[in-house]
């Protein structure tokens, strides 16, 4: 117990000394590391919503959020009694090192093909990308539920990302009765689809005869819009046509089976 005094003395008097400072130090390491975090946070956010790249984005966010802290290291070093040049030089070197490495190793790193906001299919959920983490991908589906996805399991899984591209093709298939005017069908199906001003010119709109069937004739309308509106697009176009075809006689094909009995003889 005496060879501790000597030690609890020389304690006390640090305190009583730099107390102030270590206290200073401490707050300013706590408040700078969570602000730093947060910067990160709402940087990423408005990044993705504004660029597509979603490498570069992570690139450019890792590297700010590095600087931070070492700013964050430095300030807290410099109120606790170090050397502001000293320290600027020390923690220079540790985040261009930093930067570096994040830089050449990052195209080793593997990456997710979706960014948050996407909506995907991976294996069999498909669902509205939430957020992503180092180790999962959080997915709301569209009944409501919310899957925690590992992200090791989506790298080995493929995976439809419906936002990919700017631009979708929608497919209108309808069958008509072989006694109904084939010309007449086709043009009244392409004349839908160029009446939708959501519907692209350029590739424009065709229709083709798919299938000549056992009770029908399959003609299928193929079109391009923006991936924003497909889903829309394609349920008012499947809406329209139903009712274009009612209002010009054409009839739809459904399932028959027609008997032809002949002579009783022959029964």
């Amino acid at each position: 117990m005496e060879n501790e005094m000597p030690r609890l003395q020389r304690l006390g008097e640090v305190m009583t000394q730099h107390g102030t400072e270590m206290a200073l130090a401490l707050a300013i390491l706590i408040i700078g590391l969570l602000a730093a975090k947060w910067i990160d946070k709402g940087l990423r956010k408005g990044l993705n919503k504004l660029m597509p790249n979603a490498s570069f984005v992570s690139v450019f966010c890792n590297t700010v959020y590095i600087l931070l802290v070492a700013i964050v290291i430095t300030a807290a070093a410099v109120e606790f009694g170090a050397k502001p040049i000293n320290m600027l030089r020390l923690l220079t070197i540790a985040a261009l090192a930093a930067v570096g490495l994040v830089i050449f190793f990052r195209p080793f790193f593997p990456s997710l093909p979706f960014k948050v906001g996407n909506t995907v299919k991976a294996g069999n959920l498909l669902g509205k990308v939430e957020a992503i983490t180092f180790l999962n991908t959080r997915l709301r589906t569209f009944d409501g539920k919310t899957f925690f996805v590992p992200n090791r399991q989506i790298l080995d899984d493929i995976v439809i990302n419906y936002h990919f591209t700017q631009t979708r093709r929608v497919k209108i298939d309808v069958s008509i009765r072989y006694d109904q005017d084939l010309l007449k069908a086709k043009r009244t199906l392409e004349a839908v689809m160029t009446g939708d001003a959501r519907v692209k010119t350029k590739p424009g709109p065709m229709v083709y005869v798919l299938d000549l069937a056992s009770n029908c004739v399959k003609l299928g309308g193929r079109c391009w819009v923006d991936n924003k509106n497909y889903w829309v697009a394609r349920c008012d176009l499947l809406e329209k046509t139903k009712l274009r075809f009612d209002s010009e006689g054409i009839q739809f094909a459904f399932p028959q089976l027609d008997l032809h009995p002949g002579d009783e003889e022959n029964i």
